[in-house]
């Protein structure tokens, strides 16, 4: 018999609905997701699999340093990988030898324990201090309130926020938390038992806040004084972030006896691999042989593959001056974003952070965010996606710009009128 009316074609595959339904099967619900499946992405774009292009301000939460799918490190690992992956660490190797150097080289003499993300560096800055305090019995570090130092259970212990620990006490003992910024309540803290002090250039997690140069350097004298380790946690504020290798040394330019301020331990990880999973920790000289062999170790901390790769980040960043347009760019973000804020004081508040690590604080109590039951950090959050931006939440009102190191100009403006025009569909 003819067919009068043709059969329906068959229903179009919704790649988001399957993908989606994979995570709520078989992935821990261990993030709160954005309601986005991503696809691919080159520089500081990326599309989704219905083919929507966003402008990436987000970076990985500061990991792309090169943006997304660089030649470079897609170059670097393919002829890596025809020589060697990966191997133990009971051999030595090229990569990561020369890595260590040129990392030293950036901050100064000492040495270098590689391994596979911030918490992992944390940690063993958290080992460092033990090992250091353990014959005088000393063992506690005194940590900031509002730091983030990662998902361990040692590092959740060091964090100063309580909704990070909340359901996994009891803590681990060893830290105590006091304010940012306040050198005089460090000092209070330090008890027989105080072995390290440990603090983020820029505490990033809870909203982009810069240490102060008197503070950096009150520190440093302190932990002198006190026979103490100083240590920072440089996993997102460093790497070039800030248009300087450390966010200390930008924060220190031209602070007078800035130039010979030196952490004695320091933990590093996203951009360091510019996506690729690796971490790492230097160690100031006079106590970089403290963590012996059979003390510490990792698997598959330093491998030639993500030695190479961070090289090749390395040499990119100083090929293409990106320190230099991490500052200019981030500044002429800065300039924007307070222009913004003038524009429209009903929904913004203030901007901070240096170079492309930056804070930008909402007015919580407009109504334009209320309604949806969710913060204004997380509503803005979701129409930038809507409108073809991606950002960084952060807490109940701050949004994180943390985009690639090689963000152009007319990015970063175009990120602006983005924006711009999200703001002005608000209502008043």
């Amino acid at each position: 018999m003819k067919e009068i009316v043709p059969s329906p074609p068959p229903i179009v595959r919704n790649d988001a609905v399957e993908i989606q339904s994979l995570f709520q099967r078989h992935v821990v619900p261990s993030y709160g997701r954005l309601d986005l499946v991503l696809s691919h992405g080159s520089g500081s774009q990326l599309w989704d699999v219905t083919g929507k292009r966003y402008l990436d301000f987000g970076g990985g939460v500061a990991v792309c340093a090169l943006g997304h799918s660089p030649a470079a490190i897609t170059e670097t690992m393919i002829e890596q990988s025809t020589k060697l992956i990966h191997c133990s660490n009971y051999y030595y190797h090229a990569p990561q030898g020369r890595l260590a150097a040129a990392l030293t080289g950036l901050i100064g003499p000492g040495k270098c324990f590689f391994c596979n993300s911030g918490a992992e560096a944390n940690e063993g800055l958290f080992k460092l201090a033990r090992k250091f305090g353990h014959d005088e019995g000393r063992f506690e570090i005194i940590t900031a309130l509002n730091s983030f130092h990662g998902r361990t259970l040692g590092a959740v212990a060091a964090t100063g926020q309580d909704k990070i620990k909340k359901g996994f006490e009891p803590a681990m003992p060893g830290f105590r938390h006091v304010p940012f910024n306040d050198l005089a309540a460090a000092r209070a803290a330090i008890t027989p038992a105080t072995a390290a002090i440990l603090i983020e250039g820029i505490q990033g997690e809870s909203g982009v806040t810069p240490a102060t140069a008197e503070y950096l350097l009150g520190l440093r004298a302190l932990c002198d004084e006190k026979k103490l380790l100083l240590l920072m946690d440089s996993v997102q504020c460093g790497h070039f972030r800030t248009g300087r290798f450390q966010s200390f040394q930008r924060i220190l330019a031209g602070v007078p006896g800035g130039e010979n301020f030196l952490p004695d331990g320091i933990s590093m990880a996203k951009s360091l691999g510019g996506g690729f999973p690796m971490g790492a920790f230097w160690v100031r000289a006079p106590y970089a042989d403290l963590l012996s062999a059979g003390t510490h170790g990792s698997t598959f901390g330093g491998t030639p593959l993500g030695c190479a790769i961070a090289l090749k980040v390395l040499s990119v960043i100083h090929e293409e001056k990106l320190d230099r347009n991490a500052y200019e760019v981030g500044e002429f973000l800065k300039q924007g974003l307070r222009d913004l804020i003038a524009r429209f004081p009903l929904y913004l508040r203030e901007v901070r952070g240096l170079g492309l690590m930056i804070g930008l604080e909402l007015r919580d109590d407009h109504p334009a965010w209320s309604g949806a039951g969710k913060s204004a950090a997380l509503r803005l959050t979701e129409l930038l996606q809507a409108a073809g931006m991606l950002v960084i939440p952060t807490g109940t009102r701050i949004i994180r710009f943390l985009p690639a190191l090689n963000l152009r100009r007319d990015e970063a403006e175009e990120g602006l009128r983005i924006l711009e025009n999200v703001l002005a569909a608000l209502p008043a």
